[in-house]
């Protein structure tokens, strides 16, 4: 489910949410990582679990992801959106 109008979209599961709204900023800048005071910090973070973490990475790249140079934790990669935000991909083999 979705909604969209100009500078603003909105996703949900379902009607009852939850609910992501994403909005176009002016003045945009990307977020710096690993963060440095006094640049911009990142404004968001998603985790995503997936099944097959290498296929995982090589999915998002290949949807326009990149992978972030610092990479504090072996097997959780922090990847960038096209617009910058971080976010990381995660295997649970519990």
């Amino acid at each position: 489910m979705g909604h969209e109008e100009p500078g603003t979209a909105i996703v949900a599961v379902s009607p009852q949410g939850p609910f992501f709204v994403f909005q176009q900023a002016d003045g945009y800048r990307s977020p710096v990582w690993p963060p440095i005071d006094g640049e911009q910090r990142p404004m968001m973070h998603f985790d995503f679990q997936v099944g097959d973490l290498d296929s995982a990475v090589v999915e998002a790249v290949a949807l326009g992801a990149t992978v972030a140079e610092f990479q504090p934790q072996e097997k959780v990669p922090v990847m960038f959106d096209p617009a910058g935000h971080p976010f990381c991909l995660c295997f649970d083999q519990a």
